[in-house]
């Protein structure tokens, strides 16, 4: 017997993706129907929280005998070993990409360099156990000023046939093409990671904003106003547009042109209202959605931005402390407001972080605690990725 999560059909691609990219799903058996037609049953591996985070937490786990997955092979390392040698695989066990991201009908891995001589029967063999991948690519690292990933096409799928080393230059464009859609909260969302910064891995942090934002407007009565300064293509905001009644005013900007163009696509799908089809310098485009290309530290001198905003979203883990200063200037102090941010920190570090963050933050709300970072997951072997939220008291 093992567990699975009871899903209603309409919502169980956006469940799948945020299973799939946090690696919780079990890989040898399959989805399937509930007896009444009405809900899918994910099964889940045994690593995967006992109790599910955020909104998924919302889904009731049901054990059922798996169902296994006879269509395709699914151990990756079975079909490499058609490849390569066991001694090899044996030899190199702890080298070889074990961990991938899904985005939309591709995948992502980390080639360790040990093991880069055999890139193509990787990508072989990870593009034979998902059927449903059109494009693998390697993850170099990030470059550039956007910390953008740096990624480069291993694997494709064209009519049947697998694609790797010199065949790829037998794929047309679009097979190599890295701007997908995916839907994830309801919503679909158009990226590029060639271009702006995306993350499947941040689907819980974005749930966990999400139910944080409705506790706001539950306790100021009212929708909200968001304010996202590095908000890229708009994935955290994808969940918070979804729901019902919860944002009026959005204040969305990043200095990555290539992300505001992708966030004007966005936007021009989920509002159902005409948005610029290149990037701008921001502005108020409509009554409610002030948007487009801004440098974060200077949004403070917009006398439409400044002091008007309930939610302040901070996703720039790498200099969130740095730019606090600049930020909270943009909350409304005359009600309860809310700073939900990320850090990349020393893991040793941790406590004198939340005393740093502490000391820059107005008073807090009573009766909420002092904000924590929680460690989400390792950035480095020293380095973590963490969370904090933050309830502002009025002045």
């Amino acid at each position: 017997m093992m567990r699975h999560l009871v899903v209603p059909n309409h919502e169980v691609e956006a469940v799948l993706g945020h299973i799939r990219a946090r690696e919780w799903g079990a890989f040898s058996f399959r989805v399937f129907s509930s007896k009444d037609g009405k809900s899918r049953l994910i099964p889940l591996n045994p690593n995967s929280p006992t109790v599910l985070p955020g909104e998924l937490s919302k889904y009731p786990i049901e054990f059922h005998k798996g169902v296994l997955d006879e269509r395709i092979e699914t151990n990756w390392l079975s079909l490499l070993l058609q490849e390569i040698d066991q001694d090899v695989i044996d030899s190199k066990s702890e080298a070889w990409p074990s961990n991938h991201e899904f985005i939309g009908d591709m995948i992502i891995v980390k080639i360790d360099k040990s093991v880069e001589e055999y890139t193509d029967s990787i990508a072989r063999a990870k593009l034979g156990v998902h059927p449903h991948v059109r494009l693998i690519l390697a993850d170099d690292g990030v470059q550039g000023e956007f910390r953008i990933r740096n990624l480069r096409p291993i694997g494709a799928r064209l009519s049947g046939r697998i694609l790797t080393g010199p065949s790829l230059d037998l794929a047309p464009p679009e097979i190599l093409s890295t701007k997908v859609s995916l839907k994830e909260s309801g919503r679909v969302i158009r990226c590029d990671p060639t271009r702006a910064y995306f993350s499947t891995k941040l689907q819980t942090e974005r749930l966990e904003t999400l139910s944080l934002a409705k506790e706001l407007r539950n306790r100021l009565d009212r929708p909200i106003r968001v304010a996202d300064p590095f908000c890229g293509v708009g994935p955290a905001l994808a969940p918070l547009l979804n729901e019902a009644d919860l944002v009026n005013d959005l204040l969305a900007t990043d200095l990555n042109p290539d992300a505001v163009e992708l966030l004007f696509e966005n936007l021009s799908k989920w509002d159902r209202r005409p948005y610029p089809k290149n990037s701008i310098s921001v502005e108020r485009l409509h009554n409610n959605r002030i948007v487009g290309l801004a440098d974060a530290t200077k949004l403070e001198n917009y006398s439409e931005i400044r002091s008007n905003w309930d939610l302040l979203i901070i996703n720039l883990p790498h200099r969130t402390i740095e730019y606090l200063p600049y930020l909270i200037p943009l909350l409304d102090r005359t009600g309860p407001t809310m700073i939900r941010g990320r850090v990349i920190v020393e893991e040793s570090e941790i406590f004198n972080t939340n005393e740093k963050i502490n000391k820059l933050l107005p008073p807090l709300l009573s009766g909420k605690p002092k904000p924590s970072l929680m460690i989400k997951r390792d950035y480095s072997p020293s380095l973590r990725l963490c969370s904090f939220q933050a309830w502002i008291a009025p002045e």
